[in-house]
């Protein structure tokens, strides 16, 4: 039989990552509208705050992290923004994928439409850092009239490859997971820097734990795809990332019309997007304003 969100809930481990998820949100320094948001695909957790009659903005994290990752800049987003933090379906979090498998990228697109047109988002400016950064791409590559603008923070496989090193230290990882491996590559790839230690329970307990669906992974989009978006586009790389080599991706993408990018140093890949805060709330305001 296969295990299942809900079944998960009612388990020691499964009370335990919920208990880890709700001290990272407690951490939003700002009140906070929980949403369950019902589809064909299941039921979709977005965390609201900010301002009602503001523009709005959506945020989509890395794989594993869950919606709460965005603790460090809700409150600089909330003081311009409506802000929808999305937990992704069929990953870690209080998406519940019991609905219409999630199997392909066309179904991924369809769900991120479901859960803007629940909140009815007619346009909106689109955030997502790694996993959710792909994903973020894909959809303003797809639905350019729905996104006002886009910010993507060290988005990988979207612009150049990952590195060979890196792969080669997260295979272990994707082939067995366990809450010891997600912390020792967590702290591999940060380096030293400071991790919320709320934080990293909760994504190793969701790496040992939480039974996820198979990762719907859009691919890298073709150059000439890119080159001919009229969407104003920020891509914010972290300067230390062991994912890729972020000063080679930002000349890539240099020559390209509508993108700009920003190298934030002392940042990784991992420590995005909560470290360095400061840089990376002004990097966010900046990209999100420039409409």
């Amino acid at each position: 039989m296969r295990t299942t969100t809900a079944d998960f809930a009612a388990t020691p481990d499964g009370s335990a990552f919920y208990r880890a998820y709700d001290r990272v949100l407690d951490k939003w320094p700002v009140d906070v509208t929980r949403l369950d948001l019902a589809s064909e695909f299941g039921t979709t957790r977005v965390n609201v705050c900010g301002q009602v009659d503001a523009p709005s903005v959506v945020l989509l994290p890395g794989a594993g992290a869950t919606s709460t990752v965005w603790f460090a800049n809700v409150a600089a987003l909330a003081n311009h923004y409506r802000v929808y933090a999305v937990d992704l379906i069929g990953d870690v979090g209080r998406s519940v994928a019991n609905g219409t498998p999630v199997r392909t990228v066309d179904d991924l697109m369809s769900w991120l439409n479901t859960v803007t047109a629940a909140v009815d988002l007619k346009e909106f400016s689109l955030v997502g850092h790694s996993y959710g950064a792909m994903i973020a791409l894909a959809y303003a590559l797809r639905e350019p009239d729905n996104v006002r603008s886009l910010a993507l923070l060290d988005p990988n496989s979207c612009f150049a490859r990952m590195r060979t090193s890196y792969l080669l230290r997260a295979a272990p990882l994707l082939l067995r997971p366990t809450a010891k491996r997600e912390r020792n590559f967590i702290r591999w790839e940060t380096d030293g820097q400071h991790v919320d230690e709320d934080w990293l329970d909760l994504l190793a307990y969701g790496a040992a734990h939480y039974p996820k669906s198979k990762t719907v992974v859009p691919q890298r989009p073709k150059r000439n795809a890119v080159e001919q978006m009229s969407l104003d586009t920020t891509v914010i790389l972290a300067g230390d990332s062991k994912v890729h080599d972020s000063a080679r991706v930002a000349a890539n993408i240099g020559p390209i019309p509508r993108i700009h990018t920003v190298l934030v140093g002392g940042a990784t890949h991992h420590t995005m997007p909560m470290v360095p805060v400061e840089a990376l709330n002004a990097a966010l305001i900046d990209a999100l304003s420039e409409q």
